[in-house]
């Protein structure tokens, strides 16, 4: 009789929690009436989209109750997966404020370290060098330590990086222009292992700057060997994009064909008024190379100007053995007089920043650390000169000494007609070369390049809308599933069923840049929500606070 009575109140319970089950929603956020852009370079459809914890698990007709937590209606917004910036130097920033302000409203979900210098691996010396003898709670050493540690302090945007073979170099052979030994170079290979085995892209190179500069191809394609053993990519800023552009490009093919990875090219472009002609030949090179299945790409930035220190125009022997050996070479008389003479010289043996910005008028300076020289941002170089009365050449060497410091500048060394070209090719995917920041606090005393601010939405805005340059599909997918499946990355770059929620919802007929290079810190409008890893950082244009960002991994840590 107890066992019946039981039976007789336990079915409709059970009945009941069934029903319940039933009936409990699908998915935690869904978005509806979007014009979905899938990061595949096809057609947009209109569709809804289901996210459950970090996924989507539905994209197609999905009724709105069955929302757990939110509903989103885009009202016909584009829906694209989250934008890659290819090139990012937002590792620094964003250990001070893990925001991505200035990415995260342009749609940027994931950001890419790694031209050269990384944050790891370092030596007892360079954590000294970086932080002092006290290092205090950034106690990394490999790479894969660093980016951790980064996604564990809270980053609203994912995080990934190339290991820099500048890093790599100043690890075992310092700042000297010299080849490594047989057992450094091993040590330089294990480490570049160790590196991929932790989720590495691949390797990083920046071969106009010192001390990368001294390594030669050989000692690049033995480093590229190591990365090629886990599938990863060889990405540079080439030794020359002026006088030896072509020889330039020709060297990165030669390291991904003797390597056998896949190769691309840092921010391309045909830098100084001689050289916008030698466009045309690198295209040429690159695409033959492709159609004779060798993998090789590039990345660029949507302007015509460029952003690096004062440094790029000494040449690179000055900066041997480091900072001050540089500077004390720039004190001294005879040696001054030698190194203001090559400045002023043509020649095809190192990259003359100088002569390709046409001199002083072409070389905006940004940034200075002495509160005496401060009066002189915003001014050019040949403004400087005039105020004091000095040649143009005399007048840099004069600031980097007085400064003791790598003075940043703007440089003009693009044409117009050569970014338009490159956004048309289909092997480009894009990277701001720059730093995420907010808009706010001492920031807003640094004077910057606007690409920071507007790299990703003066795409969408000046170059697909206004300019029709190409499709806002196909500009989608050379932010998103191009520049992930040159990476390898795992369930990323598309709009899929089973990908991360990594998603930007904009309006393609308001989405615009407003930084300048008079006044960079400018947010770019049109974007209206962001997610990272189906978690809301960007909520109707206003970042909400959250950091779900995580250290994505290279091929070398998912094939392991």
């Amino acid at each position: 009789m107890v066992r019946q009575l039981l039976y007789f109140f336990a079915v409709p319970f059970t009945f009941l929690f069934l029903l319940g089950s039933c009936q409990q929603p699908e998915f935690d956020t869904v978005i509806i009436n979007a014009i979905v852009y899938d990061g595949s370079g096809d057609a947009p459809v209109e569709a809804d989209i289901g996210i459950r914890n970090d996924r989507i698990v539905k994209v197609g007709t999905i009724n709105e109750s069955s929302a757990k937590y939110h509903v989103i209606d885009a009202g016909g917004l584009a829906a694209a997966p989250g934008f890659i910036n290819m090139l990012s130097w937002g590792a620094n920033p964003l250990m001070s404020d893990g925001r991505s302000m200035s990415g995260i409203k342009q749609g940027v979900t994931l950001e890419l370290f790694g031209e050269g210098t990384s944050i790891g691996p370092l030596n007892q010396e360079m954590r000294e060098d970086r932080w002092g003898e006290n290092p205090g709670d950034h106690l990394w050493t490999t790479l894969g330590e660093g980016l951790t540690w980064m996604e564990e302090n809270g980053v609203s945007t994912n995080i990934g990086s190339f290991v820099g073979a500048t890093t790599l170099r100043i690890h075992e052979v310092g700042r000297n222009d010299r080849p490594p030994s047989e057992g450094e170079m091993e040590r330089m290979r294990e480490l570049t292992r160790q590196a991929m085995e932790e989720g590495a892209m691949g390797l990083g190179t920046s071969l106009i700057y010192a001390p990368a500069f001294y390594a030669d191809t050989d000692e690049l394609i033995a480093l590229s060997e190591a990365v090629a053993e886990y599938d990863g990519m060889y990405i540079s800023h080439i030794r020359s994009e002026g006088n030896r552009l072509v020889e330039s490009v020709e060297e990165l093919i030669e390291i991904g064909q003797e390597a056998g990875l896949h190769a691309e090219i840092h921010h391309l472009k045909a830098a100084g008024q001689d050289n916008c002609d030698k466009l045309d030949e690198v295209i040429e090179r690159v695409e033959k190379a492709r159609s004779d299945g060798q993998p090789v790409t590039a990345n660029m930035y949507t302007y015509t100007a460029a952003g690096t220190s004062l440094a790029a125009m000494f040449p690179p022997w000055t900066q041997d053995g480091g900072h001050d050996a540089w500077i004390e070479r720039l004190e001294d008389p005879e040696t001054r007089e030698q190194i203001a003479a090559e400045i002023a010289e043509h020649s095809d043996e190192w990259e003359n920043f100088y002569l390709m910005a046409g001199g002083g008028e072409g070389i905006l300076l940004l940034g200075f650390q002495s509160d005496e020289l401060q009066e002189y941002v915003g001014m050019t170089l040949a403004e400087v000169a005039e105020e004091r009365g000095t040649d143009e050449i005399e007048t840099a060497i004069d600031l980097t000494i007085e400064d003791n410091n790598r003075i940043s500048a703007i440089w003009e060394l693009m044409s117009d007609e050569n970014v338009e070209r490159q956004i048309q090719l289909p092997w480009m995917s894009f990277g701001s070369d720059g730093g995420t920041f907010a808009a706010e606090g001492d920031v807003l005393n640094r004077r910057m390049h606007p690409r920071a601010w507007g790299n990703f939405a003066r795409l969408l805005g000046k170059y697909v809308r206004e300019k029709r340059l190409i499709s806002l599909e196909e500009a989608i997918y050379r932010m998103t599933g191009l520049p992930a499946e040159n990476l390898k990355l795992h369930e990323r770059g598309l709009i899929k069923e089973g990908y991360y929620a990594d998603l930007v919802l904009f309006n393609p007929h308001t989405i615009e840049d407003h930084a300048t290079y008079e006044e960079p810190h400018q947010y770019a409008t049109g974007v209206q929500h962001v997610f990272v890893n189906g978690v809301q950082v960007l909520r109707n244009g206003e970042h909400t606070g959250k950091k779900p960002g995580r250290f994505v991994k290279g091929p070398g840590y998912q094939n392991r």
